[in-house]
């Protein structure tokens, strides 16, 4: 769980991860996302590097379920923070999960699924959702109007949302030859690990994601987000 960022997009204060949803952080509330599934054995947070031990004990003082949960020092790039994860990983385990902690709401059945799929043999999964919107792609001018390209059927898109699963092969693999390219000045740091997968020519399937594993972004996010989990622990005592 790469939870290294500022998240300047939500406004100054603390780490993004360490922002309070209903009075807990929302690094806390992913954590707890992930060991709800029985599929999960091993957490293992990238946390800021000048931040490990607050991070420690902030999971420290919140009940995690019995699951194991380390704390490693993240990087500079959301890329190098699941690559220094990845590497506090035992290396038994053959399936690896990496999960936004900005995603604080994900449903368990989400996380069961794309490990299940990763079990059934794939090399690569996301879960996503379609879109609601029509989306037009533009050639780039930010703060003046940008001409409209093309309109592309909204039918073939999805949203793609984590956690996203992955042979731990596979992963480690791209990472590796994505560290490469960045030491030759090569490619830029892609969004989310599928993304590295497919630059290499593997395979990435698709499972059915959730309306609630949005992301915290932006400060109406984290509206949104208070107004699930009041609802959550009206209706199960979530």
């Amino acid at each position: 769980m790469p939870a290294a960022g500022r998240g300047e997009r939500l406004g100054p204060g603390a780490p993004k991860a360490l922002r309070e949803l209903g009075g807990v952080p929302l690094l806390v509330h992913a954590v707890r996302a992930l060991a709800r599934s029985r599929a999960v054995g091993l957490v293992v947070v990238a946390a800021p590097a000048d931040g490990v031990a607050e991070v420690v004990g902030l999971l420290d003082s919140h009940g995690l379920d019995g699951k194991d949960v380390r704390v490693v020092a993240g990087g500079a790039t959301r890329q190098e923070s699941v690559r220094l994860g990845l590497a506090a990983i035992p290396s038994e385990v053959e399936i690896v999960l990496v999960h936004d902690a900005a995603r604080p709401l994900v449903p368990v059945e989400v996380v069961d699924a794309v490990a299940a799929a990763v079990r059934a043999g794939a090399e690569a999964v996301v879960p996503a959702v379609p879109l609601a919107d029509t989306v037009k792609r533009v050639e780039p001018n930010p703060g003046l109007p940008e001409p409209v390209l093309d309109t592309p059927d909204r039918a073939t898109l999805r949203a793609v949302q984590t956690p996203q699963g992955f042979r731990r092969e596979t992963l480690a693999e791209v990472h590796a030859r994505a560290l490469a390219e960045e030491a030759r000045g090569g490619l830029p740091p892609v969004t989310d690990d599928a993304g590295l997968v497919e630059r290499f020519g593997g395979r990435v399937v698709v499972v059915p994601g959730h309306e609630e594993a949005f992301k915290v972004t932006r400060p109406l996010d984290l509206v949104l987000a208070e107004a699930v989990l009041a609802r959550r622990r009206a209706s199960d005592g979530y």
